[in-house]
């Protein structure tokens, strides 16, 4: 089935989180989505710049959510969303998810998720979902040694032809319940890149995978599992 979406497209932006957001203060309504070809500004998480040149798909789509409470899984379910989106594509490495926004192609990040909420008042008005994803953009020199494109395993893969099943992905995500179902969890167990590793940060443990509220679990010794909401993760020897 076609998901019929306002889809607004950009040659040159600065960034389409900042268009979006000005598109749902207008009132836009949920699954609008704006897309570039480039973004001069993009941003990734913890103020990080999001390279984003010519022959990536750079995304935003707009989800309001009915309760605030299901803003702490929107990353997770976006990535899964893009997970089964890269499944119909041969030849591509196993497919992992890093909490909380990663998605990874074996041990290399193949795409970024950054989710923004804005409150009207005291209530949660929207939030804009940014996703960039590497298919045959150039690399930045600071990340070429981790990161990876699709490109690199399917050669005549291009943004346009992943955009439409992406979109139709991410409509399924509204008007879920605010935490995690019980398919989503097993989904993500799946591909949970970061279970069974050693943390050093944001606590020192063993990650042992994620909550229904998205959280992630850490046993930290002695019969003690911290859940973390938030932190960037560090990996230590194992």
């Amino acid at each position: 089935m076609t998901v019929v979406t306002p889809l607004y497209r950009h040659e040159r932006v600065g960034s389409t989180l900042d268009l979006l957001h000005e598109l749902a203060e207008a009132g836009a309504v949920e699954g609008t989505a704006v897309v570039a070809r480039e973004q001069t500004a993009g941003r990734g998480s913890r103020g990080r710049v999001w390279h984003s040149p010519r022959g990536g798909l750079w995304l935003s789509w707009l989800c309001r959510p009915a309760s605030p409470v299901a803003a702490e899984v929107l990353s997770l379910r976006a990535g899964l969303a893009l997970a089964a989106v890269l499944d119909q594509m041969d030849d591509l490495p196993p497919i992992g998810l890093k909490w909380p926004n990663d998605v990874l192609l074996g041990d290399r990040k193949v795409a970024g998720i950054l989710c923004e909420g804005r409150w009207q008042g005291g209530e949660l008005g929207w939030i804009a979902v940014g996703i960039g994803l590497n298919v045959s953009n150039p690399l930045a020199d600071e990340v070429a040694a981790t990161a990876v494109r699709l490109a690199d395993f399917c050669g005549d893969v291009t943004p346009d032809s992943i955009l439409p099943v992406l979109l139709e992905q991410l409509a399924a995500i509204a008007g879920r319940p605010p935490e995690l179902t019980r398919d989503e969890l097993a989904a993500f167990a799946g591909r949970d890149w970061l279970n069974g590793r050693v943390l050093t940060e944001p606590v020192r443990g063993v990650a042992r995978g994620i909550s229904p509220d998205g959280a992630l679990r850490v046993e930290e010794g002695g019969g003690r599992t911290a859940e973390i909401r938030s932190g960037t993760v560090v990996l230590g020897q194992s």
